[in-house]
């Protein structure tokens, strides 16, 4: 497989004002109380797992679970053992540590490309942060493959490096081998508007990693948002978070509807959820941007 040609997003310069549309970084307080609330919601799992159980059963399907950036699949543990709790069958992404690099998302669509060759029927994606991010873009390029996509905290609204906390920033670049440039073109080339499946989007508005604004769906007929109350980091160790994963992932094939937020005791749980403006990040609501990776 060949490389991304970043060069392929030039005309969504022509398009967006970046100046206008770019988003502030996550707040100072936000970023400093990450480690204390991903604590804090190791804690609240370990105390309400019990209660998980009564989760709605899954039928079985295949999800492939992607983390975050420096991550891996020791991240992703927990939420998989809670999968495959629920009877689905929970995949790691198999990929070691998650660097942002060109060459692992080359080496991830190699990866899912197998996957569809060797499991039965089509694959939910579960994505936290950066991995949301490739989630995305493994629907764009295999559509008829892909169930559903739930992204946590994945800011793939964003217009560039500035709406991620400048330490994660730099430790990007660091990692992925990428400069400042070549970052805001990655951000830039990954499409906006939902992948041809149905999208969830979980975010929260303390997220001391990236702005929550960056995190949002646009509006459709299969795409949503749904706000928790949480850190970044701790998304897949957030009890609302496995309620809404567990929600969404047992609707059957072909008949997805949104999450219902009023129903019994969700009001209390999950804020009203912000609505993505159709020009928020510059695509007018009539424009379709082609995916630059199709062939």
């Amino acid at each position: 497989m060949t490389r991304y040609d970043v060069s392929m997003a030039a005309p969504v310069y022509q398009e967006l004002d970046v100046s206008r549309h770019r988003s502030k970084g996550p707040s100072a307080w936000h970023s400093a109380t990450e480690l204390p609330r991903v604590l804090l919601e190791m804690s609240t799992l370990a105390s309400i797992w019990p209660l998980l159980g009564t989760a709605p059963r899954g039928d079985g399907h295949s999800v492939l679970v992607l983390p975050g950036f420096t991550a891996g699949d020791e991240s992703t543990v927990v939420l998989r053992r809670f999968l495959s709790r629920l009877g689905y069958n929970a995949l790691p992404w198999e990929l070691g540590q998650n660097t942002g690099s060109y060459d692992i998302q080359e080496q991830l669509v190699r990866r899912f490309y197998k996957l569809t060759k060797s499991v039965e029927g089509k694959i939910s994606l579960v994505g936290q942060s950066l991995g949301g991010v490739y989630a995305r873009e493994l629907a764009n390029q295999f559509g008829p493959s892909v169930r559903q996509i739930i992204t946590l905290g994945s800011p793939f609204s964003s217009t560039g490096p500035e709406t991620t906390n400048a330490l994660v920033g730099r430790l990007f670049r660091y990692m992925s081998g990428m400069d400042h440039d070549q970052m805001r073109d990655q951000m830039l080339r990954f499409p906006k508007r939902p992948p041809p499946v149905p999208c969830t989007a979980i975010y929260s508005k303390s997220d001391g990693v990236v702005h929550w604004s960056a995190c949002l769906e646009f509006p459709g007929d299969q795409a949503e948002n749904i706000e928790i109350i949480g850190s970044h980091s701790g998304m897949a160790l957030n009890p609302a978070v496995f309620h809404v994963l567990a929600d969404r992932l047992a609707q059957a094939e072909g008949s997805w509807r949104p999450f219902q937020r009023d129903k019994g005791w969700r009001c209390l749980v999950y804020p009203a959820p912000e609505q993505k403006a159709a020009d928020a990040a510059g695509c007018p609501a009539n424009q379709t941007r082609e995916h630059p990776c199709a062939n």
